[in-house]
């Protein structure tokens, strides 16, 4: 088994590549159990990076977590985000310490404005930084946040991350966002890296598959980690999809595939508007 590779964020924390998502989840009575039990699975093999949001289920989602955590909160790095509308000052606050009530925790070690919306960043970055003063949350940084809304960021502001959309399929932020958060040492956290399956079907991602004896969802992740500034954060309801996202840290990719994809999936030649889900 490969050992997890990590990536250093701003504030000192090595966090692992894979970590989980929590998108739709929390939404079944029915799933509930082993979506609490592949939560934890991904816990036990390392996955500690948990990503959610007040808005997942309308805070569906972060009670799942908080539920799926509970006697575990330490083996978790926590992500939640603050809805645009709730973005102010006083907002900020108020959302923050509603998802620390679902999640059951005092802390949330990462908080991100969840895309930009008419208040402007530096309320939002001011509301972010009293709630790392007052010790609510660890960090804070920032979701869909293209080039352009980077800049307008105060001078001071640093965010701990840009959580954006990228895959196979959606490969606009390699021409002119990833460079940009690389000179401002700002590492990725990749949501939706396989599409949410949507592009498991393509007939090239399964030839590469089939060659190398794995899943095409195994290829797909594989190929958003072979870069060494990227956090991806894949939705498993299920302990085996866990174990299966899991393993695909083992696999390496060659130079044939990694040309094989880039022959069916191109890499943008211009700018392209941030894709969204």
């Amino acid at each position: 088994m490969t050992a997890m590779r990590t990536v250093r964020f701003p504030s000192g924390a090595e966090l692992p590549v894979l970590g989980q998502g929590t998108w739709r989840m929390g939404d079944d009575p029915a799933r509930r159990p082993g979506e609490i039990a592949a939560l934890r699975r991904g816990l036990d093999l390392g996955l500690t990076v948990i990503d959610t949001a007040e808005m997942y289920g309308n805070g569906a989602a972060e009670e799942l977590v908080g539920e799926a955590i509970r006697g575990r909160r330490d083996d978790a790095y926590l992500v939640s985000k603050v809805l645009p509308y709730n973005a102010d000052r006083r907002g900020t606050a108020e959302a923050c310490h509603a998802s620390l009530r679902r999640l059951g925790t005092d802390r949330i070690d990462l908080y991100l404005l969840h895309w930009r919306g008419s208040v402007p960043l530096h309320e939002t970055v001011a509301a972010m930084e009293a709630l790392v003063s007052e010790g609510s949350i660890g960090a804070w940084g920032v979701s869909n946040l293209d080039v352009d809304d980077l800049a307008d960021l105060p001078a001071h502001a640093r965010p701990e991350t840009d959580q954006v959309l990228y895959n196979l399929t959606r490969r606009g932020p390699e021409f002119d966002l990833f460079p940009r958060c690389r000179e401002l040492a700002v590492p990725i956290m990749a949501y939706s890296p396989v599409e949410q399956g949507r592009l498991l079907g393509h007939k090239t991602l399964k030839a590469v598959a089939a060659a190398r004896g794995v899943s095409p969802a195994q290829v797909a992740l594989a190929w958003v980690l072979r870069r060494d500034d990227i956090v991806a954060i894949p939705k498993a309801s299920t302990v085996a999809h866990v174990e299966e996202n899991h393993a695909a840290l083992d696999l390496h990719l060659t130079d044939d595939d990694l040309r094989a994809l880039d022959r069916a999936f191109p890499a943008p030649v211009r700018k392209r508007s941030l894709d969204v889900l």
